[in-house]
């Protein structure tokens, strides 16, 4: 059974109720929907809990249970609260809670490393998400990246408070539309006949299924800590909130 992914409509969204619908043999809870983001993309999973007949659990990991990502388990640690907490079953309704500070920092740092794909515009080959520092990795033909002109750039951007959106199109459309696609390393959700798109008002717009903030002023103050050469071709972008 699919989950509702409600993090992809609102990333603003800390909790919500929902249904256990299947329990997975390494211990995940398949819910018929959710605020928990599952790990894919180079964002990692969000942390958080899940509340039922008392007890607490806290969420160990978020993970996609099958491969065209339409089910989403959060496999479980009891809370030291509650030792002993009776396990969920199918049919319990539990109330579903992310860490938000943790989640609001990811979504600041996956906005602008949206910007930073812009002012660097070559092909994407690896990437993670932190809270604190994140990382790009280019493909550019030659080295010489400015790390103080790059954030300059960066804070150019910010301080437009371009609206960040989603949209949804069709498999179809991103086929045809092939230059929409930035990451090497990572392919755009596809497989479910549409894919999301994430656009920043007159700078950025690429397939991306994670999290992001509503506008650019919101990413706050960016800078490039580092320019690392990694190959012949490959270069590593840090950045880092201040």
């Amino acid at each position: 059974m699919a989950t509702d992914c409600l993090f992809r409509d609102d990333s603003y969204l800390k909790d919500c109720e929902a249904t256990v619908v299947a329990l997975a043999p390494d211990g995940g809870v398949v819910l018929d929907r959710t605020v928990f983001y599952a790990a894919s993309g180079g964002q990692p999973a969000d942390r958080g809990t899940l509340a039922a007949k008392g007890a607490s659990f806290a969420v160990a990991n978020v993970v996609f249970t099958d491969p065209g990502k339409t089910a989403i388990a959060h496999v479980l640690t009891p809370d030291v609260l509650a030792p002993g907490s009776p396990p969920l079953a199918v049919g319990d309704t539990v109330s579903a809670a992310i860490d938000w500070p943790i989640r609001h920092a990811r979504m600041r740092m996956h906005t602008a490393l949206h910007l930073l794909s812009a002012v660097l515009p070559y092909p994407v080959t690896g990437g993670s998400i932190g809270e604190t520092e994140s990382r790009l990795d280019f493909d550019i033909p030659e080295a010489g990246l400015d790390k103080d002109a790059i954030t300059a750039k960066l804070a150019e951007m910010i301080a437009a408070d371009a609206a960040v959106t989603s949209r949804w199109i069709a498999d179809a459309e991103l086929e045809a539309n092939p230059g929409l696609i930035k990451t090497m390393s990572v392919k755009p959700p596809m497989g479910t006949g549409r894919v999301r798109l994430i656009e920043i008002k007159d700078l950025d717009l690429q397939p991306c299924g994670g999290t992001h903030v509503r506008s650019t002023s919101e990413i706050g103050v960016v800078r490039v800590t580092q320019v690392e050469k990694k190959g012949k071709l490959n270069r590593r972008v840090r950045l880092a909130l201040v």
